[in-house]
């Protein structure tokens, strides 16, 4: 049988490298570039330039790119009361040379975007 003390030590063990990793995760930069054969601007301006309409960009709290897509992780709204975070998924067109914002409902699927893209757009808010 398994004592109390060492199942107790499993657990601490299990919990110290769980809480490891995840300050590695965290630690690790917030912004990864992978240019398109463009050469798409991956920046938090050039991104929140698609977010256009009632609401403004407020603030920008995380964003990436991969090949001709990105995913935004964005505070908006018109003031601070209405304030809303959001996360956007979007892609690069070459014609315009701008990026827009394209449905997730469509677009988050694993074989369809960037697994970095993927999984930093598609499983939040």
């Amino acid at each position: 049988m398994w004592s109390t003390r060492y199942v107790k030590s499993l657990r601490i063990v299990a919990a110290l490298l769980v809480a490891g990793a995840l300050g590695w995760a965290v630690s690790r930069p917030s912004t990864t570039t992978d240019k398109g054969p463009e050469a798409a601007s991956c920046s938090s301006p050039a991104l929140s330039e698609a977010l256009h309409g009632a609401f403004r960009v407020m603030s920008v709290q995380n964003f990436g790119c991969a090949q001709d897509f990105a995913y935004l992780w964005a505070t908006i709204g018109t003031n601070e009361q209405d304030a809303i975070g959001v996360t956007e998924v979007l892609q690069f067109k070459v014609p315009t040379q701008r990026w827009v914002v394209v449905s997730r409902l469509k677009y988050c699927h694993p074989t369809t975007l960037p697994t970095f893209v993927y999984k930093l757009g598609c499983f939040s808010n």
